[in-house]
């Protein structure tokens, strides 16, 4: 029962399009005539407001964060429940209902999940696995979905005796992530990753 509450709280926190408001409050923009015209925060600092995009940003993330770390504290809910509970706010930041579920891709939403599942661990894991794609190459759609990959394989790996315990519903739950970056962003793997100039350098040597 505890779960279902927070499963919803999930749904509900992580489907308010924070950016989106913040550009029609602060900047009287739609942020989504921007860029690659998604509902996130990299389209705050697009249409005028690198200091707005921070904010945007953390919004976005602590959406994420707030069910995950409440739901563990309040009502200890674990395993394969927490799973569901961290794939909510994520589900909800994609597909919002106040944007026509057309939301973004929710990668901020995605670290503030495993910031409440790990501390920082996860966050800095993942954030090192996006940016070992990006030295490699210049997609922000191919790094983050690749980076994701990569952090599947961390969470593999890592002794850490949290994601030890609940290994199987954690490594769900991030797939289920990196299925729903993939999803909102498909249209993008229609085109190969760009490659980085020292990546062309070195293959053309």
């Amino acid at each position: 029962m505890y779960s279902l509450a927070w499963i919803a709280a999930g749904l509900i926190l992580g489907s308010l399009p924070f950016s989106v408001w913040i550009g029609k409050i602060f900047l009287r923009r739609d942020i989504r005539e921007y860029g690659d015209g998604a509902p996130g925060a990299t389209n705050v600092a697009r249409a005028g407001s690198k200091t707005l995009y921070v904010i945007a940003a953390l919004l976005d993330a602590f959406k994420g964060t707030v069910p995950v770390w409440l739901a563990q504290l309040l009502s200890g809910v674990s395993g394969w429940e927490l799973a569901a509970v961290a794939v909510a706010p994520v589900i909800g930041h994609a597909f919002s209902p106040f944007l026509g579920f057309r939301g973004g891709m929710g990668v901020a939403t995605t670290f503030g999940v495993w910031l409440g599942l790990t501390g920082w661990l996860g966050p800095l894991a993942m954030a090192l696995c996006i940016g070992f794609i990006f030295i490699i190459q210049k997609n922000w759609v191919w790094g983050s979905v690749c980076g994701m990959l990569l952090f599947l394989i961390f969470l593999l790996l890592v002794q850490d005796p949290f994601i030890k315990m609940y290994r199987a519903p954690l490594f769900c739950a991030g797939l289920t992530h990196t299925v729903i970056l993939t999803i909102r962003r498909y249209s993008y793997f229609k085109s190969w990753p760009e490659p980085q100039p020292w990546v062309s350098k070195v293959f053309k040597k």
